[in-house]
This record gives structure tokens, C-alpha cells and sequence, in this order.
């Protein structure tokens, strides 16, 4: 098997599907232009609050309109710069002879806050909501490109989702940057796992957390939102380079302005137009796939994944990521995989020098078209600033700045990337493999059965995990509560590895994009609620993980035990917004076709 073997496989799959969405783009594409389409009514509505000056351009059409979706809010951190965004935004778009508008805002939540408590289950469908809130944003069909202001875990592929369905449109997606270093993430982990023992109390762990997450900007830990930076710029909807750019810096709000003058050149008004819909291809979301695979990326990003391609009429699917996973080498070494965070990785090279050895080992699809322009040569190249503020792109990044943190396609960190698909009669899951040690990848063991992730609190506080055993948390998925990541977890597990125990976890809810050195098979579908083979176990049943088989069983036949009793599901309290999800949950697709409620 080859990349472009499964790039080929796709499109025969995708046929059809992708030919209904390209008819709905060209419908919209060859329609009568805005000033011809909206009344004079709209128009007054729409420039009602502009100056006297846009009051008769945008109107007229006399210079191109940009829509600006936003996810700012200030608790964010990563979001939190995104509040002088817009005002970078219209001054620049002024300075071109155009127009840029605030269309909507889209919620943000933060998984880190939510981490482990009730908000966590509304977390997985507030994807969907940003969808929803993006195509709402941009249903006054007055704008000739869009700005989508997006970092974090589900927002950023909301906003893909939402504004594939304005793929006649060009878009631009612009970061705002990690944070700077705080302490190494081997220390905070420690951390958590002393408070776990008791060994610490909550405010020394504060002091920890406080020390790590410490300004404005992205998490530094290579999790689900600086996997979505990564994926942004693979797809070729980002300046080349710019994903870890810090905030507050010079060079990233020159970048926002540069992103700006290239988003106007794609417009139709412009010298370049270059809709979304020929930017976001079969190839592209492949490259996009083998860039996950290459850094070891969020397993978060195997739902989203299938989601945002589904929402370009494109299908693909876990075994397509397990293929191309295991083609594809281990080059980065990032936490979770390793101690550097994207500050490091950004310093020794970053994506533009894995481009350029992916490139080399003919991983990535070259015939794809970008913000950048086409091909994928810029994307080897990191942006600079001279002194008169004035943006380009230096020569290509052919060497890692420190090969404990980026290695060569020659000597990787492992010959096969980061995720593995498992499959048995318990169903399919996803296992994130980069930061699990090779001794841990196989586990065969008596299972211990948990409804909540409470209980297994519970249980390791009580002493009952002092053996080898597989841990199943179980009615965790997305038609059950919403799909909750289960980060919360991941201390007591470390620790019981840690005194030698053989401890995995099965589980039909998310891991966090930080999921660690514990063997985890997540996302396991069909899930407990929909008569997954989850539901029938019991205490002591014998499980099986193997990575390198690609196994996922129960040692017990299925037929025996569907003649079992189905667990019942735990009563979902309806407290602090969940009731409102309810029918969510109800139409919620399976985690294999992305758990979405809006595209199955």
C-alpha cells in the first residue's frame, strides 16, 4: 500500500458524495453577485452601522467583504488574544481598498476547565454547535471570503465544518500561539500523580497547574488544540509556519495582516481565487491525516477528522488512518511522546522541516493547492520579518535543530506513526500508541468494570486496583452522555503502572489529546448505549489489547455473551445545560462516522 493508493481508494469512495457537494458549491458560485441578489432593505441592514463611506462601497461592491468568524473570549487562553484580531483585520483590509465585518461569534469551551466535571459531556457536540453558529454567521451571504479566529480542541474543526458549506468562498484561518514554556510537562504530570497519593495537597498542585498554564496563548503540550494548528496548515488553510508563532509577538501580528492581504487576493475579487472547496480535496485531507500520523497527534482528531471531511463530501475512516499510520514514521517527540513542548518543537525546526521530510519519503500529496499559492514547497519554509515589517519566507528547513525533539526520516523515532485502529468482538477503537512504551502496547488481563470515571476513583482510592487488569469505563460515549474526555483518569492508571502493574483502559468515551503512557483503546463503537459487547461484560472477563496485531477482544465468544444480561445505563443528570442536548444524544451518529449529529 501506498499514500497515493489510499489517496486514490478515497476518491472511488468518495465519488458520488463529493460530486452532490461540489454541485451545491458551484450553485452558489454561479449565482447573481451580492449587490444584484439583496435588496435595498438588506443593504441598509447590513452597512447600517459602517461609516458613510462603507455605507455605499459595500454595497456596491466596489472592493472585496470579508466575514470574520470569531471564537474570542478571555478565559480562553488561547482565544484571549483574539479580542484585537478584528481591528488588525479591518485597518488591513482598509489599507486594500476593502471591507472586513465581525459576522458572528462562535462559543469556546475550554476541556481544561471542564476536565473531568458535568461541562465535559457538552464538550465533543459543541463541535457541531460551532458549525451550526458558523453557517448562521455566514447566511447573510454578503461576503466575499472569511477569517475564521479558532485554536482550541472542537472549535477549530467546527468552524472547518461550518464554512465548507460556503466553500465557493475562500477562507483563511489565522492562530494566535502557544503560550510561552512554563514548567517541563513531566513535572506537572508528576504532580498530579502525588495528588493522586496523597502526597501533595490541592493547593501545591495548584501552584503546579498555575506554573504550567500561565498566560495568554495555546497550551503548550502537543494536545488537541496545537494538533488542529498542525492539521490547519497540512490542509493548507494557514500561512505556512505560522501555527506556533507566541502571542504578543511582532512577527504574529504582521502575520495576521499578511493573512489578510492573501485572503483578499483569493477572493473572486481579487488576482487568485481560490475557493475552499479546491483547497480541502481528497489529497489535501490526506496530507493532512499523515501529518497527525508523523507527530503523534490528539486522537480527538480521528472523530474530527472524519466529521470535516464528511462535511466536504469526502469519506474517510479509522482503517484509512491505521494504513497511512503505519506507513508513515515517527518524526516528532513532543509531550505527551516525549518532554519538549511546541515551543521546542517550533525552535528546531517545526512543521516546515517536516514537510520537507515528508516530502523526501514521498508521504505527502504535492498536487494540491493552498493559501500559500499551490504545491506544498512553501510549507518547508518558515515566515520572517525584516524592519520594515515587510513578511517572507526564508529558505527551506532541511535540518532538525536537535534530534531528540525532531528526527530524520532515516532514523525516526519509530518506523510507524502514532495511532493504531483495534477491532474484535468488543468492537472498533482507537489507540494512540506514541506515548505508550513498547512493553505496554500488548495487554491481556481480568477486566474491572466502571459505569463512571467517579467509580474508578473510587476503586484506586479503596486499594481495589492493585493488580494487572483492564480498566472499562463503559455508557462514556456520545449517544449515552455526550462522549466526555476521561483525562481525569490517566494519574491513577500512571501510578498502577508505575508499581508494576499491567493496567490498560477500554472505553467507549474520548481521552484527552494528552493521553499518555497508559494503553488506551478509545472511542470504541458500536458503544454501550447501542448494544456494544461493552455493555455485556463483567468482572473478571479476560480482555486483549494487542497494538501490533491490531486487537481488540474479549476471550469469551460474543454468542455467549449476548446471552447475558445487558448492563443498564446510569441515569445522565439534566443539570447545567445537558438537558438541552438530549436530542442530540438521541441522533448522535457512531464515533466510527465521526459522532456528529448533523452528518451521519
Amino acid at each position: 500500500m501506498s499514500i497515493k493508493k489510499i489517496t486514490d481508494r478515497i476518491i472511488e469512495r468518495s465519488k458520488e458524495t463529493r460530486a452532490e457537494y461540489l454541485a451545491m458549491i458551484d450553485e452558489m458560485r454561479n449565482a447573481p453577485p451580492a449587490p444584484d441578489r439583496l435588496s435595498c432593505s438588506n443593504w441598509a441592514h447590513v452597512v447600517a452601522a459602517e461609516s458613510a463611506e462603507d455605507k455605499k462601497s459595500i454595497p456596491a461592491g466596489q472592493g472585496a467583504n470579508i466575514g470574520i468568524i470569531t471564537a474570542y473570549n478571555d478565559m480562553l487562553s488561547a482565544h484571549q488574544p483574539f479580542a484585537q484580531y478584528p481591528n488588525i483585520i479591518k485597518l488591513t483590509a482598509r489599507d486594500k481598498g476593502a471591507t472586513a465585518q465581525v459576522a458572528g461569534g462562535v462559543p469556546a469551551m475550554c476541556d481544561g476547565v471542564t476536565q473531568g466535571q458535568p461541562g465535559m459531556e457538552m464538550s465533543l457536540f459543541s463541535r457541531d454547535v460551532i458549525a451550526l453558529a458558523t453557517a448562521v454567521s455566514l447566511s447573510h451571504d454578503v461576503y466575499d471570503g472569511v477569517m475564521c479566529l479558532g485554536v482550541c480542541d472542537k472549535i477549530v474543526p467546527g468552524l472547518v465544518i461550518g464554512a465548507l458549506q460556503f466553500g465557493h468562498l475562500p477562507v483563511m484561518f489565522v492562530p494566535a500561539g502557544p503560550m510561552p514554556s512554563g514548567i517541563p510537562n513531566k513535572e506537572k504530570a508528576l504532580a498530579r500523580q502525588k495528588f493522586a497519593t496523597g502526597e501533595i495537597d490541592k493547593a501545591k498542585l495548584l501552584e503546579s497547574e498555575s506554573a504550567s498554564y500561565h498566560s495568554a496563548g495555546t497550551c503548550t503540550f502537543y494536545g488537541t488544540a496545537n494538533t488542529n494548528q498542525t492539521l490547519m496548515e497540512a490542509l493548507g488553510l494557514q500561512l505556512a509556519g505560522t501555527s506556533f508563532v507566541n502571542p504578543g509577538t511582532l512577527l504574529r501580528t504582521e502575520l495576521t495582516r499578511e493573512s489578510v492581504r492573501k485572503l483578499l487576493d483569493q477572493t473572486s475579487k481579487g488576482s487568485n481565487y481560490r475557493p475552499l472547496a479546491e483547497v480541502v480535496t481528497e489529497k489535501s485531507m490526506v496530507n493532512a491525516m499523515v501529518m497527525m500520523m508523523t507527530t503523534g497527534g490528539s486522537t480527538n482528531l480521528t472523530l474530527h477528522l472524519i466529521a470535516m471531511a464528511a462535511a466536504a463530501g469526502i469519506q474517510i475512516t479509522w482503517d484509512d488512518m491505521d494504513e497511512i499510520s503505519r506507513l508513515t514514521p515517527l518524526l516528532a517527540n513532543v509531550y505527551p511522546n516525549g518532554q519538549a513542548d511546541v515551543n521546542h518543537f517550533e525552535a528546531a525546526g517545526g512543521l516546515p522541516y517536516l514537510v520537507n521530510e515528508l516530502r523526501a519519503l514521498d508521504l505527502l500529496n504535492e498536487d494540491v493547492v493552498n493559501v500559500m499559492g499551490e504545491g506544498l514547497d512553501a510549507y518547508t519554509r518558515k515566515p520572517q520579518i525584516d524592519e520594515d515589517r515587510n513578511i517572507s519566507w526564508g529558505e527551506p528547513i532541511t535540518t532538525s535543530g536537535d534530534d531528540t525533539i525532531l528526527a530524520t526520516a532515516k532514523k525516526p523515532f519509530a518506523v510507524e506513526g502514532g495511532m493504531r485502529t483495534v477491532h474484535g468482538n468488543l468492537g472498533t477503537g482507537v489507540v494512540k500508541i506514541s506515548a505508550v512504551e513498547k512493553q505496554y502496547q500488548v495487554i491481556e488481563a481480568p477486566c474491572k468494570i466502571f459505569e463512571t470515571q467517579d467509580q474508578l476513583k473510587v476503586a484506586f482510592d479503596e486499594g481495589k486496583l492493585e493488580c494487572d487488569h483492564i480498566a472499562v469505563v463503559r455508557f462514556q460515549g456520545p449517544a449515552a452522555n455526550g462522549m466526555p474526555e476521561l483525562h481525569k483518569l490517566t494519574p491513577y492508571l500512571g501510578i498502577l503502572q508505575d508499581r508494576g502493574f499491567k493496567v490498560a483502559l477500554v472505553t467507549d468515551g474520548r481521552m484527552s489529546g494528552a493521553s499518555g503512557k497508559v494503553l488506551t483503546a478509545m472511542h470504541v463503537s458500536p458503544e454501550a448505549k447501542k448494544d456494544g459487547l461493552l455493555a455485556y461484560l463483567q468482572e473478571g472477563d479476560i480482555l486483549r489489547v494487542d497494538c501490533n496485531t491490531g486487537e481488540m477482544a474479549c476471550l469469551i465468544d460474543e454468542a455467549e455473551l449476548r446471552k447475558r444480561e445487558p448492563a443498564s445505563e446510569p441515569q445522565i443528570p439534566q443539570t447545567l445545560g445537558r438537558g438541552l442536548f438530549e436530542k442530540m444524544r438521541q441522533v448522535v451518529g457512531e464515533s466510527t462516522l465521526g459522532a456528529s449529529f448533523i452528518s451521519q
